[in-house]
């Protein structure tokens, strides 16, 4: 018989448009494989969030691979080494993936690559990683000429559609059990309303994008407004590879100016990829050095702060709604995480690196490419980023945005205060005793960030 083709699965985890599968399947039997590995990614290794979508879309690819006369193989420990070991188990010399542009998976294809045939595919993106560059030859560093230049490239191809059957081996290897490997929080389980906001998998992706026409016309503006929350959702679906790039670009139709915005921030991901590909330690080093002189606040004082900001308790309704927002679902609104960013940067002058960190653990769409350029673009420390002397007033940016509504559904402790008062129930005189008054005052962290900037400037 035709020796199997392992399709090792990663971020990638569909039928539709895959072409390491398309691939696999033309070539004989197919064994899809994913692996669970803690190792290879080490500190990186992914959070609480992301293990409890994990479970659900695996489960959801091996429903959808059973369908197709085929399952899924579920294997635990560091990639290279399982999956040489199975592939003498099964006989198997070819391995098909997508590409990844992570660090840590990066050094496992070249690992990999030493003893097996290991053949790479892209589509995980709208352009391959590494191939826009500048006049040069370099990776742009700024998002602006990056985006012309993609769009240059743009419509992408045509997405592939999902084989009809997909052929299998003569034999089965043994798999792990997904409920063994203990991906859902059970004591406590903090994960309890994340069923309720999300589906995770290839259907529940393609759920979304049927919903993507009555989002996409007012998307430029609702999009900004956490009450009306007119963004799509797509986050985690394509942090996954759900649903590729390809696939929703060619599903916006028209030119007005919401399908133009959406496009924007698909690039946007594609820019952020482009950046840890080029400098992988993005996210744990400053894009601009000078800021490795800055005096991040450490100690007692600043970690109880640090504590106050995630449990949502500054004082600050905007920025509470979002971080118990993020705690109770797993996400938070992309206007809302830039207005907690800012606040933990720049008011409360902690590092960065604590904010990614604690995203990296508690957004079902934690990406070490999104995430990364996100806070850096935050923080001012990024290639591309704002101004660090330009601070986020939270409370100013909670009324133009219309967050009230936001506000009384996240933090119910105002959820009775009316009008324009619950953006700032301090000023007003109304603030429930049961609410905590704001840690800092606006000015002050304000005063205090600029003086710390001032002091690097130079």
């Amino acid at each position: 018989m035709t020796a199997p083709i392992i399709l090792w699965l990663r971020r990638d985890l569909r039928l539709s448009d895959q072409a390491a599968l398309v691939t696999a399947v033309d070539e004989g039997p197919v064994i899809p494989v994913y692996v669970l590995d803690d190792d290879t990614p080490r500190h990186r290794a992914m959070g609480g969030a992301s293990r409890w979508w994990l479970h659900h879309s695996l489960d959801a690819l091996d429903s959808a691979l059973r369908v197709r006369g085929s399952r899924l193989i579920l294997r635990r420990g560091e990639s290279a080494s399982v999956l040489e070991g199975l592939a003498k188990q099964v006989g198997a010399r070819r391995v098909h993936c997508l590409r990844h542009y992570e660090p840590w998976w990066r050094n496992a294809e070249r690992k990999l690559a030493q003893t097996l045939d290991l053949v790479c595919h892209d589509g995980n993106y709208l352009l391959p990683p590494g191939s826009v560059t500048s006049g040069s030859g370099e990776a742009y560093r700024i998002y602006t000429p990056f985006s012309r230049t993609v769009l240059l490239h743009m419509p992408p191809r045509d997405p592939l559609p999902a084989p009809g059957t997909i052929p299998t081996p003569a034999q089965w290897p043994e798999s792990d059990v997904l409920g063994d490997w203990g991906l859902l929080p059970t004591r406590p389980d903090w994960a309890r309303g994340f069923s309720g906001e999300w589906t995770p998998g290839e259907a529940g992706a393609a759920e979304r994008l049927s919903d993507l026409a009555d989002i996409v016309e007012d998307y430029a503006e609702a999009r900004d407004l956490p009450s009306v929350e007119g963004t799509s959702r797509f986050s985690p679906h394509l942090h996954f590879g759900e649903i590729s790039p390809a696939t929703i670009w060619r599903a916006l139709q028209g030119r007005s100016k919401g399908p133009e915005t959406f496009r924007k921030e698909l690039i946007w991901r594609d820019y952020a990829q482009n950046i840890v590909r080029a400098f992988p330690d993005y996210g744990k080093r400053n894009g601009h050095p000078r800021f490795d002189a800055l005096h991040w606040r450490t100690g007692k004082a600043a970690m109880a702060d640090l504590k106050a900001w995630q449990r949502g308790e500054t004082g600050y309704p905007i920025v509470d709604a979002g971080m118990r927002q993020l705690w109770a679902t797993g996400w938070m609104h992309n206007r809302v995480r830039m207005i907690v960013a800012s606040f933990l940067i720049k008011h409360l002058l902690i590092d960065w690196r604590e904010g990614e960190q604690w995203f990296w653990d508690t957004l079902v769409d934690a990406d070490y490419g999104n995430n990364s350029v996100n806070w850096q673009w935050s923080a001012g420390t990024g290639l591309d980023a704002n101004m660090f002397g330009r601070i986020m007033a939270p409370l100013t940016q909670s009324e133009k945005f219309d967050a009230g509504d936001y506000i009384r559904q996240w933090v119910p402790e105002l959820a009775k205060v009316e009008g324009r008062e619950v953006h700032d129930p301090e000023r007003f005189g109304c603030r429930p005793s049961s609410y905590p008054a704001p840690i800092i005052g606006h000015r002050e962290g304000r005063d205090r960030a600029l003086a710390a900037y001032g002091r690097i400037k130079g």
